[in-house]
């Protein structure tokens, strides 16, 4: 308990800078037209979504407070439902810049404001199906012969793998995911670095993909590395005592939960030329500074 609060107020910080940053998507008919602030709206929302869940959860663990398993259930589910959206969304904006440097000409037609909304749709779903999974294997277990459906533990992802069927099911899925969301922005990264030496791409434009690439890249390694926060957590467990391990497992879970969720607010919107100016000026809660005033229409 000593260090939740001081984490809950540093998720609030970081939930006001996601939401000032998907009200700034919103804010300008330029953002909302344009298929890749559309699919980073998306990540964004995902990030959002995923932070406040991933802070309930850590208050309930803190609190030690002991949830029945349908309700538990229910918001591992809505975890999982939320999870894989990130990654998949770095898939479709990695493939966007790939469009968008070897196929210039085509871009506007390959990337519509239609087709990105069907490809959201399709990350939702894929999302959706997981958890329709999990719901099937997590049926197996025979809730009818427990004593009490409350549950002993505090509600975790973990705590509700109550089946050899749904471990297996988890680590496969989640290597699938990762694996593939991987090679599909290494392999739009290789795919701008060879149109990048062709005399007609233009050089400034494969120089700013490659970059973005390689930031996506990044990301994609940030949200993995959620995936070791339990592993790590019991490899610490063996090695300190209660209270350092504590200590390090609130670490731990700033480093690997809070900050990559914050990081693609702060990096996009202050990298990209065209939101900064109305990012700042909203963050600065619509001062009329002449140096941050948008000009956006």
């Amino acid at each position: 308990m000593l260090f939740s609060a001081p984490i809950t107020l540093s998720c609030c910080v970081f939930l006001l800078i996601n939401g000032v940053m998907l009200f700034t998507l919103r804010s300008k008919p330029v953002f909302r037209e344009t298929p890749r602030y559309i699919l980073l709206y998306n990540l964004l929302f995902g990030d959002t979504a995923q932070l406040a869940m991933s802070q309930l959860l850590f208050l309930l663990h803190a609190c030690r407070m002991k949830l029945s398993y349908p309700v538990c259930g229910v918001l591992t589910l809505i975890a999982n439902l939320i999870n894989d959206i990130s990654p998949l969304t770095l898939v479709l904006m990695s493939l966007e810049r790939y469009v968008a440097v070897c196929y210039p000409l085509r871009h506007a037609t390959i990337i519509s404001i239609r087709n990105t909304g069907l490809a959201i749709i399709t990350v939702w779903s894929f999302s959706l199906l997981n958890v329709v999974i999990r719901v099937i294997l997590l049926l197996q277990f025979p809730f009818q012969d427990l004593e009490s459906l409350q549950m002993r533990q505090p509600c975790s992802s973990v705590a509700m793998v109550l089946v050899k069927a749904s471990d297996h099911f988890d680590k496969a899925y989640t290597g699938l995911v990762f694996a593939s969301a991987g090679v599909a922005v290494i392999s739009s990264y290789i795919g701008v670095i060879v149109a990048a030496r062709s005399a007609s791409t233009d050089k400034a434009s494969a120089h700013k993909a490659r970059k973005t690439l390689l930031l996506h890249l990044m990301q994609l390694s940030l949200s993995l590395s959620s995936t070791f926060f339990t592993a790590l957590c019991f490899v610490i467990s063996k090695i300190l005592d209660r209270v350092t391990f504590y200590r390090m497992q609130s670490v731990l879970y700033v480093g690997v939960f809070l900050l990559p969720r914050c990081l693609s607010s702060l990096i996009y919107g202050l990298r990209d030329q065209t939101i900064r100016p109305v990012l700042i000026y909203h963050l600065c809660c619509g001062l009329k500074l002449s140096s941050i005033q948008p000009k956006l229409h």
